[in-house]
């Protein structure tokens, strides 16, 4: 099941000051490029243990590759109880926006 929550586009999320960004690739494709003062916690990593890494009083925004993982991740992160915006499309739509 598809839980629809907030989402942003990389056009508007360029215009937002500072904010939480989280890339869910693995460390080596962080490593490759990412999106600017994003930082990284994988997949697995922060499903498992998002108590570890996050605070529900602030607000994540997540992307990974294409927008199909974060998406999963931001419906887990939800019913956890934490403040998620997934980014579309992923750092592919960042990529294509610069």
């Amino acid at each position: 099941m598809v839980i629809v929550l907030n989402s942003i586009s990389v056009d508007d999320l360029r215009c937002l000051g500072s904010i939480n960004i989280i890339d869910i690739r693995s460390e080596e494709k962080y490593n490759d490029n990412h999106i600017l003062n994003a930082y990284n916690i994988p997949y697995n990593k922060l499903i498992n243990n998002p108590e570890r890494y996050l605070d529900r009083d602030n607000t994540y925004y997540i992307y990974c590759q294409k927008g199909i993982k974060s998406t999963q991740v931001c419906n887990i992160l939800h019913i956890k109880g934490f403040n998620v915006i997934n980014i579309i499309g992923g750092y592919e739509a960042w990529v294509l926006t610069e």
